[in-house]
């Protein structure tokens, strides 16, 4: 059995990583650590784990998480995973971060909408996680920089699209909606309930840290720079993230050939799922799922295409996409782990 190490295991992403990996087959959970519950039943910070984790929450001290595991997940806060990640590498020990320190290729568009990297000698080792794009890299990585929610949702169903030069990259605007627990667990004024209840709204719009890592990969994919635009709304639930996306279209361009290239991409790709014509994706049906439900429509009045996503921001968004790039890393089935059926309400 593989030995699972979950750093920073209290906050949501931490939560549903040991959620989810006390349930792979391949997969022993021997280390979760939390600086603030160390000490503590990982089961009395979330009792809904009671009889099915049993362990203690530890202190995150690097050479103690990396003796005690093959595979170590950091769910930690931007640069506190940058922090540990030389001396877990240098441990031998594979890992998947879920922060943004190693998301992106460009140092200086990193420390442009975070802060100073302080080994910035590992961005280029480091592979971008987006799993069904990048799947051949994160096989052979040591370490992975798992993507965020935002991108994920606004990335999957695009770049096939720009890789064929079936869309206009520099035309996209991503209209994006996340659940609370996109937030984080820590409490702030804006995520109090009775700032979130029967509130819609859109946040941090022309600033958002997720703009520059999904123009990183939309540039690469298309060959030049790129710029979007990016709009992030907060919705009152607890999880899920509806993306949706307006480019323009090729000459000649029509449903029937989104859908061929998609399918042509996604055909072998388990956890993505594209729609029939006519259904749209809804986060209740991804809730919980490391599915990611696409779907689309040309708009006849202008021509444009308008791209629709559903995902679970603390799933495909952050702690199932990093399982999924574990399981590609040792060789197990991609869907170890994550082959819940769907909720159906």
């Amino acid at each position: 059995m593989l030995r699972a190490a979950v750093v920073g295991a209290s906050g949501y992403a931490g939560a549903e990583l040991v959620r989810i990996l006390s349930g792979h087959p391949d997969v022993a959970l021997s280390v979760i650590t939390s600086r603030q519950y160390a000490g503590v039943a990982f089961d009395t910070i979330y009792p809904a784990l009671n009889g099915f984790v049993k362990l203690d929450c530890e202190g995150s001290e690097p050479t103690a998480v990396a003796k005690n595991s093959d595979i170590v997940f950091l769910a930690l806060p931007h640069k506190a995973s940058m922090a540990m990640v030389p001396g877990l590498l240098d441990a031998g020990r594979r890992v998947v971060d879920l922060s943004a320190d190693f998301r992106f290729n460009n140092r200086d568009a990193y420390e442009a909408h975070y802060q100073v990297h302080t080994c910035a000698h590992l961005m280029d080792k480091a592979v971008y996680g987006l799993s069904e794009i990048y799947g051949e890299k994160v096989a052979a990585a040591d370490l992975v920089g798992n993507p965020g929610c935002y991108p994920t949702s606004v990335l999957l169903p695009l770049l096939p699209l720009i890789k064929e030069k079936l869309v206009d990259p520099a035309t996209v605007i991503a209209d994006c909606k996340s659940g609370v627990s996109g937030a984080g667990r820590g409490a702030n004024q804006a995520t109090h309930f009775c700032h979130v209840n029967e509130s819609f709204k859109a946040y941090k719009v022309g600033g958002h840290r997720h703009t520059p890592e999904i123009e990183e990969n939309i540039s690469l994919c298309a060959g030049r720079s790129v710029k979007i635009t990016f709009v992030p709304h907060l919705v009152p639930m607890t999880r899920g993230m509806e993306s949706t996306v307006y480019v323009t279209t090729s000459p000649r361009v029509d449903e029937m050939l989104i859908r061929q290239c998609l399918e042509s991409h996604y055909h072998d790709k388990p956890f993505i799922r594209l729609l029939p014509g006519g259904r749209f994706p809804d986060t209740l049906h991804v809730r919980g799922t490391n599915f990611c439900d696409i779907g689309w429509a040309v708009d006849p009045g202008s021509g444009r295409l308008v791209l629709m996503s559903a995902i679970d921001n603390l799933v495909k968004g952050a702690a199932g996409q990093a399982v999924q790039n574990m399981n590609l890393m040792f060789g197990f089935d991609e869907t170890a782990g994550l082959g819940g059926v769907p909720y159906p309400l």
